[in-house]
């Protein structure tokens, strides 16, 4: 009936570390790490603005004037549409 100190001392690590394997397999299972939650989400990867937005915003900005958007533009809607 010897019980002394041999495995005492390891018993708080080893809880502790199935704590911790409980938490980590919790959280690979529901995927916490990759939501950031409601706020974020819309945020995440901004979308890239396509040529027809960035010509509105040269134009607005006074880096061109009107009938050079106008001729952008209309150059960019005809690229646009598929050929016949």
């Amino acid at each position: 009936m010897f019980w002394g100190f041999g495995f005492w001392p390891l018993l708080p690590l080893f809880w502790i570390g199935l704590i911790i394997f409980f938490c980590w397999g919790a959280s690979r299972w529901f995927g916490w790490r990759d939501r950031r939650g409601p706020i974020s989400a819309h945020y995440d990867a901004p979308l890239e603005p396509n040529a027809l937005e960035i010509l509105r915003r040269r134009y607005a900005s006074g880096e061109i004037d009107g009938t050079t958007f106008e001729q952008m533009r209309e150059r960019l809607e005809r690229s646009g549409r598929p050929r016949d």
